[in-house]
């Protein structure tokens, strides 16, 4: 056994090698991605660096535009439906809540005043982007 705290080990972030910028080969400093999600905790801002962002990655509460749907990907009556429902390029939606299922599924979306739930394979078939 070891002496110290109890959580120090070689995968604790409690090692400061662990919290220090790593110098990458260009000269340039670059952070771990447990680095980055540590930075952005204390700083309160979420790390966003996905350019591909789809409707199934936003967390409750973020609200984003629809920017493109791959209709292709989904059942026509299901792409009918949604359309009916106003989800559709140019939509400003927000995630209300996700479901308590080991998927998360179903995704509870606020569109206008209106809250629908969809599946989330039909919210990765929806590119967004944060507003």
């Amino acid at each position: 056994m070891r002496s110290g705290p109890a959580s120090a080990g070689p995968s604790s972030p409690l090692f400061a090698s662990d919290c220090a910028p790593r110098q990458a080969s260009s000269g340039s400093f670059s952070l771990s991605i447990d680095n980055q999600l540590q930075y952005a905790a204390r700083s309160g801002t979420p790390p966003r660096v996905i350019s591909d962002l789809t409707l199934d990655m936003l967390e409750p509460l973020d609200r984003a535009e629809i920017t493109s749907v791959n209709w292709d990907s989904l059942a026509p009556e299901e792409a009918k439906r949604l359309r009916a429902l106003g989800i559709d390029e140019g939509a400003r939606i927000a995630i209300a809540h996700r479901g308590v299922f080991i998927g998360k599924d179903p995704i509870a979306l606020m569109v206008g005043r209106m809250n629908v739930a969809i599946r989330r394979v039909h919210a990765r078939a929806m590119s967004v982007k944060l507003v």
